[in-house]
C-alpha cells in the first residue's frame, strides 16, 4: 500500500484530505505539528508527504528543506494560504515537488498526488510470482494458475506486502503498519478477516498462521 503523511495543523483540513486518501486507497498518517511530522518520517518510509507551510511549532517550508538536507527523497506537495509567485518559488525552491494553494478541490489533491508518484523510479518488479500466484502491483491485478482473481483493495495490499517477503514470518504489527495505518489498532481483528477472505479465494495452503508471530505466504519450498 502507498503510504502518505499528511501534515496539517487545522484538524478539519487533516481530516477530510485523509479521509479522501483513504477512499483512494492509500494508507494515511497524520500529524498536526512539524515535530510530530519529525516522528514519523523517521519511523515510516513514506512514498509522499502532504506538508502544509504554517505550523505552530515552525514553518512546513523549513521542515522541507530540513528534510531534503538529511536526503529524504519523497515527493512532497506543499500546501499554503499563500498564492503569490514569490511564496510559490519560495515552495519550489525550498525542495517541495508541487504546490496547492487553499482552498482546493480534493480532486486535484488526488491528481496532484497520483501525479508525483508516478515520477518515481520503479523500484520493485513488474511482477512477482510465487506460490502459484502472479502478482501484478502496478494493475493491482493477481492471476491463479492464469486465471485473475477478483479481490478488494486491502486484500491486494495485504497480498502483495506477504508476497514481496515469500516464505518469511510476517508480524501482525508489521502487516498493520504497512498496510493500513495508524486508523487501525493492533488489537484489532481486521488483519484475520483479510486472511480468511484471501484464504477463500486463493486455497487455504496460500497463507500459513504462525501460532504466537504472524502470517507467511507459501513461497513453494
Amino acid at each position: 500500500m502507498t503510504r502518505i503523511l499528511v501534515v496539517e495543523d487545522e484538524a478539519d483540513i487533516g481530516g477530510a484530505i485523509a479521509q479522501r486518501l483513504r477512499a483512494e486507497a492509500f494508507g494515511v498518517d497524520l500529524a498536526a505539528t512539524a515535530a510530530e511530522a519529525r516522528f514519523h518520517a523517521e519511523v515510516h518510509p513514506y512514498e509522499a508527504i502532504v506538508l502544509d507551510r504554517r505550523l505552530p511549532d515552525g514553518e512546513g517550508l523549513a521542515l522541507c528543506r530540513e528534510w531534503r538536507a538529511a536526503g529524504l527523497e519523497a515527493p512532497i506537495l506543499m500546501l499554503t494560504a499563500l498564492d503569490n509567485t514569490e511564496a510559490v518559488v519560495a515552495g519550489l525552491e525550498g525542495g517541495a515537488d508541487d504546490y496547492l494553494t487553499k482552498p482546493f478541490a480534493a480532486e486535484e489533491l488526488v491528481a496532484r498526488l497520483r501525479s508525483l508518484l508516478r515520477r518515481r523510479p520503479t523500484r520493485r518488479h513488474d511482477a512477482i510470482e510465487v506460490a502459484g500466484l502472479r502478482i501484478e502491483p502496478a494493475r493491482r491485478r493477481v492471476r491463479r494458475d492464469g486465471v485473475i482473481v477478483p479481490l478488494t483493495t486491502k486484500e491486494f495490499a495485504l497480498l502483495a506486502f506477504l508476497a514481496d517477503r515469500a516464505g518469511e514470518v510476517v508480524g501482525r504489527l508489521d502487516i498493520l503498519e504497512h498496510c493500513w495505518d495508524h486508523a487501525y489498532e493492533p488489537e484489532s481483528n481486521v488483519i484475520d478477516v483479510h486472511v480468511a477472505a484471501l484464504r477463500r479465494k486463493l486455497g487455504p495452503e496460500t497463507i500459513e498462521t504462525i501460532r504466537g508471530a504472524g502470517y507467511r505466504l507459501a513461497d513453494g519450498t
